[in-house]
């Protein structure tokens, strides 16, 4: 796996290509094919900081980790989200940073915030630069430079211990690579975002992040017991116990900061014994509610699996839980996605393959699951391939309760589609399962308008709204970042805003952190 993603495209460049023929013949029927090649690589602006600041980082980090070339501030130039890509695409660069710094302790990070408030330099931190939400874009107006805050450097695993089943990883660490060191122990983590590949400790962290997994192991924040983060008032170090009384949690006040509050350098986390087993299988249901209700049946009856996802008629129709079959021949109605990992694995599919198949399951068996598993994180890779070919490609996700799933997603639907036009695909599927509710997953395609740009953030805003009118959340994995600000201050209210501005203040009074990030 390459170590940086493409600075316009997602992932590995090594795993980017042409849209497959099958898949382009689709588009080219249902929403026309023009090629809409990246500009060539373009110059960033130069670096802002004065020669003084750089020689106190140089001093402070060593000359090889404060880097001001193209090819670093290129790489951590804004995240991945369709905009971003669209910008970066167009050669628009304009908000890289003027450096990227790489601290390798905590006392580091420590160091280089106080240095960030004495010169007012805006700090964002960067993990994996998967975000979607605009989250690595800060605010550069009145601030003395940018430095992308780079923790590659810190990525070790500080302490394992097997009697409490906790582990205290550092934040640079990648998804793989944190699997790949906790296997070493006979133990895993089970979080499996899309962005799994790329994505990092830490911003799993910052991010409240929510894996493919999350029927089986939870959220990522459910499996964070204690952390550490740095910030310009002294260090935060919360969660001495595996539960208590002891006022709020603090831990959520860190989780899902997004770099606002201070930058996390260490999380205790759950883990697990590697599974003995794993299967994955696929159902087929009639429609959209018969499949949503089966799942809500599972969920508040004891019988989650490990993985469970429901695709909509429209996602099942063009195959996209698979992405190596995307336009070819669908079974019909809506696939479910059903995995077991663990040990008994066999009586607990029998249990939870009896109560599907009375609610109206049909079994297709584990080669269509095995594909899925196959195929779970090239997702990304089909949108660059929709993009070069002058198709407008997004995702956006919110939750609600059961009781208002179907009205969340029509009026998703329906914002889009009148956004968009007429030849708008809107698919949807159900991604994470709870006892009281689900999350929606949208992924929408549409013809590319001579300026997308725009034309994605007003479809944008109109499926924002109607998130927040349905009275369902404005994210439930892909966090705040700078585009879901307007909404999220609606979602919390006037109180909410306040507490975190509140916040903001006492923690960060020069506002170096992350500076029009999360905070309304």
């Amino acid at each position: 796996m390459s170590t940086e993603m493409h600075p316009s495209r997602w992932g590995n460049p090594a795993e980017a290509a042409a849209l497959p023929e099958s898949t382009r013949g689709l588009v080219e029927l249902a929403l026309g094919v023009r090629e809409t090649p990246a500009v060539e690589q373009v110059s960033l602006p130069p670096v802002g900081l004065a020669d003084d600041v750089l020689s106190e980082l140089r001093e402070l980090l060593g000359d090889d980790f404060v880097l001001t070339d193209d090819e670093h501030r290129r790489v951590r130039t804004r995240g991945k989200s369709t905009p971003d890509l669209l910008k970066a695409r167009a050669g628009d660069l304009t908000d890289a940073p003027d450096a990227v710094v790489r601290p390798a302790t905590h006392g580091d990070v420590v160091a280089l915030i106080e240095l960030a408030v004495r010169h007012h330099i805006a700090l964002v931190p960067f993990g994996g630069g998967t975000s979607v939400t605009g989250g690595l874009v800060a605010r550069r107006e009145g601030y003395a430079g940018v430095l992308s805050v780079d923790l590659i450097r810190m990525k070790g695993i500080r302490e394992v211990d097997k009697v409490s089943m906790t582990v205290v990883l550092e934040p640079g660490l990648r998804g793989p690579e944190a699997e790949a060191l906790l296997a070493e122990q006979g133990l895993m983590l089970g979080h499996f975002p899309q962005s799994f590949e790329f994505a990092t400790i830490g911003g799993f962290a910052a991010t409240r992040s929510s894996g493919q997994s999350s029927a089986g192991y939870g959220r990522f924040d459910t499996m964070v017991v204690a952390l550490t983060m740095a910030t310009p008032q002294g260090t935060l170090e919360v969660g001495s116990s595996p539960a208590n009384a002891a006022g709020p949690d603090l831990r959520q006040l860190a989780l899902g900061s997004e770099g606002a509050f201070g930058i996390i350098t260490a999380v205790r986390v759950r883990v697990k014994a590697l599974p003995a087993e794993k299967v994955y299988e696929a159902w087929q249901f009639p429609s959209f509610d018969a499949g949503a209700d089966a799942m809500r049946h599972l969920s508040q009856n004891g019988l989650m699996p490990t993985v469970l996802r429901l695709s909509d008629e429209n996602e099942t129709a063009l195959n996209l839980a698979s992405q190596s079959e995307v336009g070819g021949d669908s079974a019909g109605g809506c696939l479910m996605i059903v995995g077991h990992e663990g040990v008994s694995v066999a009586a607990r599919q029998a249990l939870v393959g009896a109560a599907l198949g009375e609610l109206g399951g049909t079994r297709l068996g584990e080669e269509r699951g095995a594909a899925w598993a196959e195929g779970r994180f090239h997702a990304p890779y089909l949108r660059d391939s929709l993009l070069d070919v002058g198709v407008l490609v997004e995702t956006l996700e919110t939750a609600t309760f059961w009781s208002n799933r179907d009205r969340l997603y029509k009026a998703v639907t329906a914002a889009l589609t009148e956004a968009l036009g007429e030849k708008t695909l809107v698919l949807c599927h159900i991604s994470h399962v709870y006892e009281t509710g689900c999350s929606l997953y949208f992924t929408v395609a549409a013809p590319q308008a001579d300026d997308a740009l725009e034309q994605w953030l007003a479809a944008k805003a109109r499926a924002s709204q109607a998130m927040i009118d349905a009275d369902a959340t404005i994210t439930h994995h892909h966090a705040v970042g700078t585009d879901h600000k307007p909404w999220f201050a609606q979602e919390i209210g006037e109180v909410g805003v306040r507490i975190l501005r509140a916040v903001k203040a006492d923690l960060d009074p020069t506002g170096v952190l992350n500076p029009g990030v999360m905070i309304p």
